[in-house]
């Protein structure tokens, strides 16, 4: 049998979809949405929480469109939203927006 080279091996990438504009991207660069077990919506940092998930990309306008009237984050969840759980969320992805983004970790 024939070993792979050290070169030829790759490390998997987990790939997820972004339900607002059906992107596709990595997974460390999307932010998880869950459905929580008490009913709520929440963002699942860890990325690994329980629960029927979700993923949005980083950008304002995939987080208009997201959780705006169209209801895709309650069809993709299965589940419906408060208007206090969406404007928390909204301003979740305001503040994403406006940390800086330096690679000092700060």
């Amino acid at each position: 049998m024939r070993r792979k080279s050290i070169n030829s091996l790759s490390r998997h990438v987990p790939q997820r979809t972004c339900f607002a504009f059906c992107r596709v991207g990595d997974k460390r660069q999307l932010i998880r949405l869950v459905k929580a077990s008490g009913g709520g919506v929440e963002v699942d940092r860890s990325g690994r929480a329980k629960g029927r998930g979700a993923y949005l990309c980083t950008e304002p306008d995939c987080w208009r469109t997201g959780l705006g009237k169209s209801g895709r984050l309650e069809r993709a969840l299965r589940t419906s939203i408060t208007q206090e759980e969406c404007q928390r969320l909204l301003q979740f992805s305001k503040d994403l927006v406006e940390r800086p983004t330096g690679g000092d970790g700060k």
